[in-house]
């Protein structure tokens, strides 16, 4: 095992790092410059939704292999076997759902902003409420993002943490204020590419000197670093298969079906097949990466076995393991350290790009133009682009917090999995139950909110100790946060505990992959609930284009009757019986556009002014077949 001492990048490492960041801002110039040079929103903010399924997909892969995913995934595999492989069993049914319900439904409705949804459904005042919980979410995760693998780079290279930080940030900024969504996916698309060759190089090389694959898995399978299938229901377990491959799909609805820097790059696509078709393609994708972080897991396994470099004193965190590991093994190929690195912070770039963007989208959309509908489209252009330079500049603010903030730092990375379940739960509370009303939207909300923060909270706080690693014969309790932007991220902290929590210890140690799923039920049922006291929304007065038939679409086969029953009163069909017909709304730029029937959400606003199109662009609701 090599000293810490000598792990220093070599000039070839620091030319490879640099072309990275250089070809990152060239793509952002490229679009600045050619094609529709992002003038209108459209362009800056959806491509001008011209893009194909494959970049599309690529890009929704950058943006989950977060960087810290990059560190954390291969260091729960060292540290726990490949249990954790059993997630990929949940990106099935995570990507299915999305593809086939959030999707056709966002898309149809012509939408930027996802939360112009709750608008359409509820009320200004949710719509409002879900913007400022993503805003909350995505600034304070940004420079977590930002500052977490500088931080492990200096901690092990000593390259200089606050250039990395800077130089990242400010190229980032640089090409997503210039170049727009457009940039963001092309540069994803690159990065990806960055992404998988760093990591394939690395289990290569580890591998051939550990012995060979074979050899690898020799010496974990004799070690019991494989696991099989645990088929323990329990839900405090932390991994279990169950926890794993269903919990796991309320992570993935969460990321996949209603969080905005995903959602913009559907809506961003040529046609609403390809925006489905991207969900389909970034599956096999998925599995690749993980089945690369956990391969790469076993390989530093296979080198170090339990006398690790975190057990030696060269590393003070589990996540700085990897970086070690990639130092330790390319130390004598001058250039693919660089590679790595450059894998490293392509996975932050395409985080943080994505954030960016999406802040900016909802920024404009939500908080600025409703209260400027005469705003000319060259000026909300300018602000959008002045938007993602301000957010970049306010990473890089989020990042001196971040550094200040000491073991707070694993807390803030937990608020993005936090806020991700009831921001999932007031959208399925609008899709699936006509319902719900705007009061019960909101109320649910703040008390998914209050939900998430209180376990999450709970937990990190009872379960903080100093970073530690136990022997093998103690029993160990460990903390995993789950953070993505846009992305699955893995963080660990480790400690010793001699008996099994009881009481609200017991209530903290709730799987952090039943997060999601507990926090967007509590948002279901409370707005329920609370809508039931204070007033359901009758179903004709629900904006159909806005709730999913999903119970009338599964059960086609009963009677009409009981379909009608199944629809608690919204009119899906008014002039055929098809379920493959629905209504959608979209825009029309003739100024005098007949509106064959007004259709409010919850009756509460017209659909022309809950979408913010101007007078020239009415809304006519049109019947056109589709399927869910």
């Amino acid at each position: 095992m090599a000293s810490s001492a000598l792990m220093r990048f070599s000039v070839v490492d620091y030319v490879i790092f640099a072309l990275l960041l250089v070809l990152s801002s060239v793509i952002g110039l490229f679009y600045a410059l050619s094609g529709g040079r992002q003038r209108t929103t459209q362009e800056f903010l959806l491509a001008g939704r011209s893009m194909t399924f494959l970049p599309v997909a690529l890009s929704l892969l950058a943006t989950f292999q977060s960087a810290v995913a990059i560190l954390g995934v291969p260091a729960e595999i060292y540290n726990f076997g490949t249990e954790y492989w059993f997630l990929g069993c949940s990106y099935f049914l995570g990507l299915l759902i999305p593809a086939h319900v959030f999707v056709p439904m966002f898309y149809r409705l012509g939408l930027t902003s996802t939360y112009e949804y709750l608008e359409l459904r509820f009320n200004k005042a949710t719509r409002l409420c879900g913007t400022l919980t993503f805003i909350f979410q995505m600034v304070i995760y940004m420079g977590v993002v930002l500052y977490a693998p500088a931080l492990a780079l200096n901690a092990v290279t000593g390259f200089d943490l606050w250039g990395a930080v800077l130089t990242m940030g400010l190229v980032c900024t640089l090409y997503t204020a210039l170049g727009g969504l457009k940039a963001v996916i092309w540069t994803d698309v690159f990065q990806t590419l960055v992404m998988f060759s760093g990591q394939l190089a690395v289990i290569i090389i580890g591998a051939r000197q550990a012995g060979g694959m074979s050899e690898v898995w020799r010496i974990a399978e004799e070690n019991g670093k494989i696991a099989g299938i645990d088929l323990n229901p329990d839900p405090f377990e932390r991994h279990t298969f169950w926890t794993l491959s269903f919990g796991g799909v309320f992570m993935m609805l969460a990321l996949y079906g209603v969080n905005q820097a995903q959602v913009q790059r559907y809506l961003s696509s040529r046609t609403e097949q390809q925006a489905i078709l991207s969900c389909y393609a970034v599956f096999p994708c998925q599995q690749i990466v993980l089945t690369l972080g956990c391969l790469m897991g076993l390989v530093m396994y296979a080198r170090y076995g339990e006398n690790g470099p975190l057990q030696q004193g060269y590393v003070s965190t589990s996540d700085q393991m990897v970086l070690y590991f990639v130092m330790d093994v390319l130390q004598q190929y001058p250039g693919l350290p660089g590679l790595f690195i450059a894998c490293l912070f392509s996975g932050a770039l395409s985080t943080i790009s994505s954030a960016f963007n999406s802040l900016a989208a909802v920024t404009m959309t939500d908080l600025i133009k409703p209260h400027y509908p005469d705003m000319t489209e060259a000026r909300a252009t300018l602000i959008s682009k002045g938007l993602a330079l301000g957010y970049g500049l306010l990473c890089l603010g989020m990042a001196y917090i971040a550094s200040l903030m000491g073991s707070v730092l694993q807390a803030a990375l937990s608020i993005f999995g936090m806020v991700g379940g009831p921001l999932l739960g007031i959208f399925c509370l609008g899709m699936f139950f006509p319902m719900a009303n705007s009061t019960g939207a909101i109320s649910g909300l703040v008390a998914g909110l209050i939900m998430a923060f209180w376990i999450g909270i709970g937990n990190f706080i009872s379960r903080r100790q100093p970073l530690a690693f136990v022997n093998a014969t103690s029993i160990q309790n460990v903390t995993t946060t789950l953070a993505t932007s846009t992305m699955a991220t893995v963080s660990l902290t480790t400690m010793a505990s001699s008996a099994s929590p009881t009481g609200l210890k017991k209530f903290y140690s709730l799987s952090y992959l039943w997060y999601s799923g507990h926090n967007a039920a509590t948002v279901v049922i409370v707005g329920l609930l609370v809508s039931f006291f204070t007033g359901p929304v009758k179903g004709e007065n629900v904006n159909p284009s806005t709730v999913v038939p999903v119970l009338r679409y599964l059960l086609f086969f009963l009677p009409e009757r009981c379909k009608e029953k199944l629809s608690c009163g919204v009119r899906y069909q008014p002039a055929h019986d098809d379920p493959c017909f629905q209504l959608s709304l979209v825009p029309t730029k003739e100024p005098n556009g007949v509106i064959s029937r007004e259709l409010a959400p919850g009756g509460e606003a017209e659909p022309s002014k809950a979408l913010g199109v101007g007078k020239e662009e009415q809304m006519a609701v049109v019947l056109h077949e589709t399927s869910l």
